[in-house]
This record gives structure tokens, sequence and C-alpha cells, in this order.
């Protein structure tokens, strides 16, 4: 299968590349020791380093360094012990300083890859490098009809730009990328790839090219914030560019916006080259240099990853590939996972994440994180389910509900009256009053309607007010009609 875009007149390949902004996770900036909580009041985070004043020093965040490392070994990338902070120069409102503290020629990491899923198999996304740099400010526009206004508050904060090779050639080949790397980075704890606040953004590189030529003049479309709209945006400028072309135009290389509301992108600026931001070394910070220890150090201590993660869930548990890839997308899931199916069915457990947590915590909007949900409380009621003390069914229909009580599992099936009943003299009264109301369904089945077996269950189900023994039912009923 191939992944070509029709024209009026021809076949078409998009060529994607992304650069990946990501917010590190540390309670510092990257040049000073201003906090970064998000959401705080606007300018309280900030040092005189953050807002630009004259003479205040840059000094490097060591915490940030070091996730940089385990990020780079994450993405099988090469760690070079020498790198060198230089000043990326160019004016902007949020921007104090009149230049960002960025890495050009010699970034902290080079090389690497991930490989991710696609419809045609597995492919390997080459990753070019990974700097450090320091975000921008942030500038509002909407509070005043006259007047924008900045806040600083971001101004400083350490961000990795990840960039990738041109190495994507759709949609869903950009979004399994951006899923796989977020994912990572939230093993790693060097990002909490959370997109709706910011602390992921995309830059997407897009130009189109006839199959076998020589690449096309590419638009780079700034911050999109969603794996949706990267597609999205994506979609429209693959097509955008192609009319032009095909209509005897060229592609201006530019910067453009996506609009979501109109699901369209547009021009923003000019694409600048190097040569704009007039890179030079910064003065203020000494080349950065990393002992092979620490690296070494780091690498031993990197986390279990999502590939590896998977494979030993297949293994340990299991469960099928699919199912595995599921729950290890999800740091958070694939600990309350591991968790939860100590001692339990792992296919049981499996079920129930899959489709009751993640149709509740899409039904309250949240992850699992934010909800509270306990291992403990989510695996009492599983518990019950396997001692047969509750049916499946039942489980499901009082879910939501149990989880919004701060009752146990045994309390709360109790005080609803929905105690499981497994007593065979009791089930044997509903089964004989069934059949005995039943006598010509009774004859079809003798005669080989084994089918209107369902039936007969269902019928002592709605006897019992659906607490009888489900699987103890059928199994009595095949006794009694077999004889």
């Amino acid at each position: 299968m191939n992944n070509l875009v029709s024209g009026k007149t021809n076949e078409w390949e998009v060529i994607l590349g992304l650069e990946v902004h990501a917010q590190i996770k540390s309670k510092s900036k990257l040049f000073s020791s201003a906090p970064t909580d998000w959401g705080a009041e606007p300018n309280s985070q900030v040092s005189l380093v953050d807002s630009g004043m004259p003479g205040a020093l840059p000094v490097i965040n060591e915490t940030c360094v070091d996730q940089a490392i385990l990020t780079g070994l994450s993405l099988n990338a090469k760690i070079n012990e020498i790198s060198i902070f230089d000043r990326k120069n160019y004016f902007y409102p949020d921007l104090p300083q009149g230049y960002q503290i960025s890495q050009f020629e010699h970034p902290i990491v080079s090389g690497g890859f991930l490989m991710i899923e696609t419809k045609n198999g597995p492919k390997k996304i080459g990753i070019t490098r990974l700097h450090l740099e320091q975000d921008a400010g942030k500038s509002i526009h909407d509070q005043d009809l006259s007047n924008s206004f900045i806040d600083l508050n971001r101004s400083g904060c350490g961000l990795m730009e990840i960039v990738s090779e041109p190495d994507m050639r759709s949609t869903e080949e950009v979004g399994q990328y951006v899923k796989k790397l977020r994912s990572i980075l939230r093993y790693v704890g060097s990002c909490d790839g959370n997109m709706e606040k910011g602390n992921l953004r995309v830059d997407v590189n897009v130009s189109v090219r006839l199959p076998g030529k020589d690449l096309g003049t590419r638009c780079e479309i700034k911050n999109v914030n969603s794996i949706k709209f990267i597609q999205q945006a994506i979609e429209y400028e693959a097509n955008r560019q192609i009319k032009i072309i095909e209509d005897g135009g060229i592609i201006n290389q530019e910067t453009r916006l996506f609009d979501p509301n109109k699901g369209e992108t547009r021009s923003m600026r000019g694409k600048e080259e190097s040569h704009d931001y007039r890179y030079f070394p910064d003065p203020d910070l000494p080349p950065l240099i990393l002992s092979s220890k620490k690296i070494k150090h780091l690498k031993e201590i990197l986390p279990e990853l999502p590939d590896d993660k998977k494979k030993r869930f297949i293994n340990d548990y299991k469960i099928k590939d699919y199912d595995s890839e599921i729950i290890v997308n999800d740091k958070d899931v694939s600990d309350f996972f591991e968790k939860l199916v100590n001692k339990r069915d792992s296919k049981m457990v499996v079920s129930w994440i899959t489709g009751e947590l993640f149709s509740y915590l899409k039904k309250i909007d949240k992850n699992l994180s934010e909800s509270n949900i306990s291992v403990e409380k989510f695996g009492e009621l599983l518990d019950l389910i396997s001692d047969g003390m509750i049916s499946n069914r039942v489980a499901k229909e009082i879910f939501v509900e149990y989880l919004q009580s701060n009752k146990s599992a045994k309390e709360f099936i109790s005080d609803k009256g929905l105690v499981q009943v497994s007593d065979t003299s009791e089930l044997t009264k509903m089964i004989d009053q069934v059949l005995k109301e039943n006598p010509k369904m009774v004859d079809d089945y003798k005669s080989g309607k084994d089918k209107l077996l369902g039936f007969f269950v269902g019928q002592v189900m709605k006897v019992s007010s659906g607490k009888a023994n489900p699987q103890l039912v059928n199994n009595m009923l095949k006794d009694k009609l077999n004889k």
C-alpha cells in the first residue's frame, strides 16, 4: 500500500518532518532558579535572567541537562560530550533579551531513531538532533482592544527541540510518531507531554513531490498543539501545495499557522534560514562538557521504555500484541495494569481496562492520573466477579456508580442487594419454574434446537432479577435438559 495523494493530474508523495518542542520537567528554569509552576499569576515566576535585565548571567540547570541526556539515550542517539550554547538573534515582544539561548552547530544530542507501527509494518524514523534551548514568554492579545500584554512566566523554561528526519509520508505515520515520542518522554520523565498546556508543541515541515523526484519546497507550520490538528494541517497544506503546482505556480518557502476553526493554514512570514538568526556562541556560557562517567550513570538508570515493556507484558502476562500496545502507550495505565494484574486473570484485567475504564475516563474527560481511581478499589470489584459474588454484566452496570461512591465493593453490592445467587438449591427452584412455564420450548430443545439454551438462561436471570450466577445456571440447565 502506498501513501500517495491524488491531485488533478498526478499522484503526489508528501514529505513530512517534525520539530517537537518539549518543555523539560524541572522545578526551575534552564538558566535561572525561577520556578516553573504552570498556571501561576502572570509574571510571578520570573528572575532577572528571564526578564533580560542587563548584567544578569545565566547558569545552566543540571537537571535539565540530565533530562536531555536521558531523552537522547531513549532515542538511540549519540550523547555529545562537548556541546555549545549559541545566541539565536531575533526580535519579538515576548523575547526580552532580544535573543534566544539555544544550540546550533554543536547540540547535546545528535543522530538516533525511534520505531513506529504503520499499516505496512514497523518503520524507523530518524532523529537528526536534540538540542537544549530556553522558551520565550507569552503574548496575550485578547484581554484589551488596544493593547497586548506580555507574560514572562514561561520565559527561560527549558526546552528540548527534537528534530526528525523527513522520513514520514502520511498523517497516520506522523500521528504514530508523536504518540510514540510523547510516550517515551513520559516514561523517561523528561516532559509531561501535555499538549493542551503547551508543554509539547510541534512544528510540521510539509513538502510534496512526484514519486522519485527531488524534494520540493517545504513550508513550516508552527506550534500545532494536538495530534488531530497536526493531521488536519498536513492534509490541508499538502493539498494546497499540490493545487498550486498543478496550476503552474511555485511554492514559496514560508512559515505558516494552522487555524483549527477553519481547518486551514495561512501565511505567517517568509521562512527564515539559519543566517537570518546570526547565530554565534553565547559569551556568557562556557562549552557544556559531559563526562563519560555521567553519561554511563544516566544510561544505567534509564527506565524500562515502552517497546521493552510491551514485549515483557506479552511474554509475562500472555496478552495480545494489540492490547499490550494500547496499555504501554500511557505510563500511568501500564503501571496501573501491572499492579492490578498481580494474582488476577490478565485477560480479564485487560478487558476491563480497555473497555469500562477507558470508556469512563473518556466520559469524565480525564486521564488516569487525574481520575483518582485506585488500584485497590478497581481490584475489589474484579475480585468479586472472580469469586462469583457478582456477575460480569451486573458489575458493568454498576461500575460508574461504584467508582463515584466511597464504599468498598462488598458494601456497595450488599447495600444494592446485588450479591449473586450461587446456592444450587435456590437455582434449582428457579430453573424448575422456568422449565415448567415453557414446556413447548423444552420439547423443541430436546428435539435438537439447542440454541434455545440461551433463552432458558435469560428466563432464569429474569426470575432472579439478574442475581443468578449465569455460568452455574448454564451448566445446571444443560444437566437438566439433557437427561
